[in-house]
Protein backbone atom coordinates (compact mmCIF):
# COMPACT_ATOMS: atom_id res chain seq x y z
CA UNK A 1 0.00 0.00 0.00
CA UNK A 2 3.36 2.83 1.03
CA UNK A 3 4.00 1.88 -2.50
CA UNK A 4 1.23 2.49 -3.95
CA UNK A 5 0.51 5.96 -2.01
CA UNK A 6 3.70 6.67 -2.87
CA UNK A 7 3.48 5.89 -6.41
CA UNK A 8 0.66 8.20 -6.75
CA UNK A 9 1.80 10.94 -4.75
CA UNK A 10 4.61 11.21 -7.14
CA UNK A 11 2.93 10.89 -10.50
CA UNK A 12 0.31 14.03 -8.99
CA UNK A 13 3.37 16.08 -8.66
CA UNK A 14 4.49 15.58 -12.22
CA UNK A 15 0.71 16.36 -13.52
CA UNK A 16 1.30 19.08 -11.62
CA UNK A 17 3.94 20.71 -12.31
CA UNK A 18 5.22 19.37 -15.76
CA UNK A 19 3.69 22.14 -17.67
CA UNK A 20 4.43 21.87 -21.62
CA UNK A 21 3.49 18.11 -22.60
CA UNK A 22 4.58 14.92 -22.42
CA UNK A 23 8.30 15.31 -23.04
CA UNK A 24 8.32 17.87 -19.95
CA UNK A 25 7.76 14.96 -17.55
CA UNK A 26 11.03 13.54 -18.01
CA UNK A 27 12.94 15.87 -15.88
CA UNK A 28 10.50 14.92 -12.96
CA UNK A 29 11.04 10.93 -13.85
CA UNK A 30 14.42 11.34 -13.98
CA UNK A 31 14.24 12.56 -10.16
CA UNK A 32 11.66 9.57 -9.40
CA UNK A 33 13.80 6.87 -10.22
CA UNK A 34 17.53 8.75 -8.54
CA UNK A 35 15.40 9.36 -5.38
CA UNK A 36 13.36 5.95 -5.33
CA UNK A 37 15.36 3.66 -6.76
CA UNK A 38 12.81 1.81 -8.97
CA UNK A 39 14.58 2.08 -12.27
CA UNK A 40 17.78 3.58 -13.61
CA UNK A 41 18.33 5.96 -16.12
CA UNK A 42 18.97 3.72 -18.86
CA UNK A 43 15.29 1.88 -18.17
CA UNK A 44 13.67 5.30 -18.40
CA UNK A 45 15.12 5.24 -22.04
CA UNK A 46 13.69 2.06 -22.82
CA UNK A 47 10.16 3.08 -20.66
CA UNK A 48 11.12 6.23 -23.17
CA UNK A 49 11.19 4.20 -26.36
CA UNK A 50 7.86 2.27 -25.65
CA UNK A 51 5.69 5.48 -24.69
CA UNK A 52 6.52 6.88 -28.00
CA UNK A 53 5.85 4.27 -29.92
CA UNK A 54 2.64 3.52 -28.59
CA UNK A 55 -1.12 5.42 -28.98
CA UNK A 56 -1.80 7.79 -26.08
CA UNK A 57 -0.02 10.76 -24.67
CA UNK A 58 3.58 9.99 -24.14
CA UNK A 59 3.37 11.52 -20.21
CA UNK A 60 0.13 9.37 -19.44
CA UNK A 61 1.79 6.24 -21.13
CA UNK A 62 4.78 7.15 -18.80
CA UNK A 63 2.72 7.03 -16.12
CA UNK A 64 1.38 3.74 -16.41
CA UNK A 65 4.47 1.99 -17.64
CA UNK A 66 5.94 2.97 -14.51
CA UNK A 67 3.39 2.01 -12.51
CA UNK A 68 3.36 -1.24 -14.26
CA UNK A 69 6.95 -1.84 -13.58
CA UNK A 70 6.88 -1.11 -10.00
CA UNK A 71 3.57 -2.02 -8.61
CA UNK A 72 1.98 -4.16 -11.53
CA UNK A 73 -1.76 -3.48 -12.89
CA UNK A 74 -2.93 -1.59 -9.71
CA UNK A 75 0.55 0.29 -9.83
CA UNK A 76 -0.11 1.04 -13.35
CA UNK A 77 -3.92 2.71 -12.25
CA UNK A 78 -2.86 4.29 -9.53
CA UNK A 79 0.28 6.10 -11.26
CA UNK A 80 -2.40 6.95 -14.10
CA UNK A 81 -4.55 8.49 -12.12
CA UNK A 82 -2.05 10.20 -10.17
CA UNK A 83 -0.67 12.07 -13.12
CA UNK A 84 -4.58 13.32 -14.94
CA UNK A 85 -5.43 14.23 -11.49
CA UNK A 86 -4.20 17.59 -11.40
CA UNK A 87 -4.78 18.08 -15.11
CA UNK A 88 -8.95 17.22 -14.43
CA UNK A 89 -8.76 19.62 -11.24
CA UNK A 90 -7.70 22.41 -13.23
CA UNK A 91 -9.87 21.66 -16.12
CA UNK A 92 -12.94 21.67 -14.00
CA UNK A 93 -11.38 25.27 -12.35
CA UNK A 94 -10.87 26.93 -15.89
CA UNK A 95 -14.22 25.43 -17.50
CA UNK A 96 -15.91 26.89 -14.10
CA UNK A 97 -14.62 30.41 -14.37
CA UNK A 98 -14.19 30.37 -18.25
CA UNK A 99 -14.84 34.16 -18.84
CA UNK A 100 -12.40 35.39 -16.02
CA UNK A 101 -9.84 33.40 -16.35
CA UNK A 102 -9.72 34.02 -20.01
CA UNK A 103 -9.76 38.40 -19.78
CA UNK A 104 -7.78 38.14 -16.33
CA UNK A 105 -4.22 39.57 -17.04
CA UNK A 106 -2.90 38.03 -13.99
CA UNK A 107 -3.19 34.17 -15.80
CA UNK A 108 -2.06 35.57 -19.30
CA UNK A 109 1.36 36.75 -17.49
CA UNK A 110 1.17 33.31 -15.60
CA UNK A 111 1.43 31.46 -18.80
CA UNK A 112 3.99 33.25 -20.35
CA UNK A 113 5.94 33.07 -17.33
CA UNK A 114 5.61 29.48 -17.92
CA UNK A 115 6.40 29.08 -21.41
CA UNK A 116 10.10 29.46 -20.57
CA UNK A 117 10.21 27.33 -17.99
CA UNK A 118 8.11 24.46 -20.17
CA UNK A 119 10.93 25.20 -23.07
CA UNK A 120 13.67 24.67 -20.37
CA UNK A 121 12.11 21.16 -19.29
CA UNK A 122 12.01 19.58 -22.49
CA UNK A 123 15.13 21.06 -23.68
CA UNK A 124 16.92 19.28 -20.64
CA UNK A 125 14.93 16.33 -21.85
CA UNK A 126 15.67 16.33 -25.57
CA UNK A 127 19.77 16.77 -23.96
CA UNK A 128 19.66 13.78 -21.73
CA UNK A 129 17.98 11.68 -24.22
CA UNK A 130 20.73 12.52 -26.81
CA UNK A 131 23.48 12.09 -24.26
CA UNK A 132 21.88 8.41 -23.51
CA UNK A 133 21.33 7.38 -26.77
CA UNK A 134 23.92 9.07 -29.45
CA UNK A 135 26.89 9.24 -26.71
CA UNK A 136 28.82 7.07 -24.28
CA UNK A 137 28.47 9.63 -21.91
CA UNK A 138 26.69 8.84 -18.60
CA UNK A 139 24.41 12.08 -16.73
CA UNK A 140 24.21 11.26 -12.65
CA UNK A 141 22.93 14.26 -10.36
CA UNK A 142 24.94 13.47 -7.11
CA UNK A 143 22.58 14.17 -3.82
CA UNK A 144 22.48 17.60 -2.60
CA UNK A 145 23.69 19.23 -6.01
CA UNK A 146 22.40 21.07 -8.46
CA UNK A 147 24.60 20.49 -11.15
CA UNK A 148 25.13 16.76 -12.72
CA UNK A 149 28.25 14.57 -13.35
CA UNK A 150 28.87 13.47 -16.66
CA UNK A 151 30.77 10.09 -16.99
CA UNK A 152 32.32 8.39 -19.64
CA UNK A 153 31.80 4.91 -20.39
CA UNK A 154 34.15 2.55 -22.25
CA UNK A 155 36.61 4.50 -24.57
CA UNK A 156 34.59 5.70 -27.44
CA UNK A 157 32.67 9.24 -26.59
CA UNK A 158 30.23 8.60 -29.11
CA UNK A 159 27.63 5.69 -29.50
CA UNK A 160 28.57 4.66 -33.43
CA UNK A 161 25.41 2.44 -34.25
CA UNK A 162 23.13 4.64 -32.18
CA UNK A 163 24.26 8.00 -34.42
CA UNK A 164 24.32 6.25 -37.39
CA UNK A 165 20.67 4.94 -37.33
CA UNK A 166 19.78 8.39 -36.00
CA UNK A 167 21.57 10.06 -39.26
CA UNK A 168 20.21 7.41 -41.41
CA UNK A 169 16.45 8.25 -40.12
CA UNK A 170 17.15 11.74 -40.45
CA UNK A 171 18.14 11.32 -44.01
CA UNK A 172 15.02 9.12 -45.08
CA UNK A 173 12.23 11.38 -43.15
CA UNK A 174 13.40 14.59 -44.86
CA UNK A 175 15.47 13.80 -47.86
CA UNK A 176 14.68 10.87 -49.94
CA UNK A 177 11.49 11.50 -51.75
CA UNK A 178 10.06 7.61 -52.08
CA UNK A 179 9.36 7.52 -48.05
CA UNK A 180 9.76 10.85 -46.50
CA UNK A 181 6.15 11.09 -46.36
CA UNK A 182 5.78 7.19 -44.94
CA UNK A 183 3.57 7.31 -41.88
CA UNK A 184 6.24 7.84 -38.35
CA UNK A 185 4.98 4.46 -36.95
CA UNK A 186 6.55 2.57 -40.04
CA UNK A 187 10.17 3.86 -38.90
CA UNK A 188 9.23 3.29 -35.20
CA UNK A 189 8.79 -0.43 -36.48
CA UNK A 190 12.10 0.03 -38.61
CA UNK A 191 13.73 1.21 -35.84
CA UNK A 192 12.47 -1.90 -33.98
CA UNK A 193 13.65 -4.12 -36.15
CA UNK A 194 17.28 -2.99 -36.20
CA UNK A 195 17.84 -2.42 -32.77
CA UNK A 196 16.61 -6.46 -32.32
CA UNK A 197 18.88 -7.23 -35.18
CA UNK A 198 21.52 -4.86 -33.96
CA UNK A 199 21.57 -5.12 -30.29
CA UNK A 200 21.78 -1.92 -29.73
CA UNK A 201 20.59 -2.59 -26.35
CA UNK A 202 23.47 -3.96 -25.78
CA UNK A 203 25.72 -0.80 -26.63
Amino acid sequence: MTTLLRLYWEFFKTGLFAVGGGMATLPFLKDIGETTGWYTYSDLMNMLAVSESTPGPIGINMATYVGFTVGGVPGAVIATIGEVTPSIIVILIVAAMLKKFRDSKYVQNAFYGLRPASTGLIGAACVSVMFEVLTCVRIASADGSLLNSFQLMGGNLFNLRGLALAVVLLVLTNWVKPVKNWHPIVFIALSAVVGVVFGFAGV
